[in-house]
């Protein structure tokens, strides 16, 4: 949950978190073909993230926009909302509420990379098996997700 006044950083930057991911890549928001980052003079053809906001370009229950992560990597995670609802006096937002399966680790390759890793890390046998349960990060599991953490991330904590 997020307020509708937040603005598309520091969306992204929930959503980072919240992923678990550190937020030094590129993204970029399609709106209905309407593109939001960071333009610069190779993307003149996006506008400022920063002049939107949450309200602004998911106005209504069923809207959604896509949040294109790590370009390299290709990201695609779409954004819909479900409900609009008025903040809770007390509550820190933005807050998680609930989620499935760990995230895939920040520069696994995408898809394909994260598929590897899993056939890996599931294979003693492997010959990338040691090398990537190192690399994961610590505790990872796919099967796991721990919304206390999230909730920590999204702290900044």
């Amino acid at each position: 949950m997020v307020r509708a006044e937040t603005p598309l950083p520091k969306l992204s930057q929930a959503l980072e978190r919240v992923m678990g991911w550190e937020g030094y890549h590129l993204h970029m928001f399609d709106a209905g073909g309407i593109l939001f980052g960071e333009p610069d003079e190779d993307t003149d053809y996006v506008i400022s993230e920063k002049a939107a906001t949450v309200k602004h370009v998911l106005p209504r229950v069923g809207a959604s926009l896509r949040w294109d992560y790590a370009f390299g990597d290709g990201w695609e995670h779409d954004v819909v909302v479900e409900a609009i609802e008025s903040p809770v006096e007390g509550t820190r937002y933005p807050v998680c509420l609930d989620g499935a399966r760990a995230c895939p680790p920040e520069d696994c390759g995408g898809i394909p990379g994260y598929e590897r890793l899993l056939a890996a890390l599931a294979d003693p046998r492997d010959p990338e098996h040691d090398e990537l349960v190192e690399w994961a990060p610590d505790g990872f599991g796919p099967e796991i997700f721990d919304l206390v953490a999230a909730n920590r991330r999204l702290r900044g904590r």
